[in-house]
């Protein structure tokens, strides 16, 4: 399983630098004063952002593919009785 986590996150990396780049590209287009500063913040901010969303939507997936949703959901039925 973890193989699989690392095999969806590099795609996921790639595409969160993809987005991390057009972001920079939208405000360096926008303004014509944009410092330096702006755009490693617009870039981090971006491309952090996609890659955390990305990792804890790959982490559902793959916990509810793995069965492990449904052993917790039993742990809990087998408690209130």
């Amino acid at each position: 399983m973890l193989s699989r986590f690392r095999r969806i996150m590099k795609w996921m990396a790639l595409a969160s630098v993809v987005v991390a780049a057009i972001a920079v590209l939208f405000v360096v287009s926008g303004d014509e004063g944009v410092h330096i500063h702006m755009m490693i913040a617009t870039a981090l901010g971006a491309g952090l952002t996609v890659l955390l969303a990305a990792a804890l939507m790959t982490l559902v997936f793959l916990s509810s593919s793995s069965g492990h949703d449904e052993q917790a959901i039993g742990s809990s039925d087998r408690d209130d009785r």
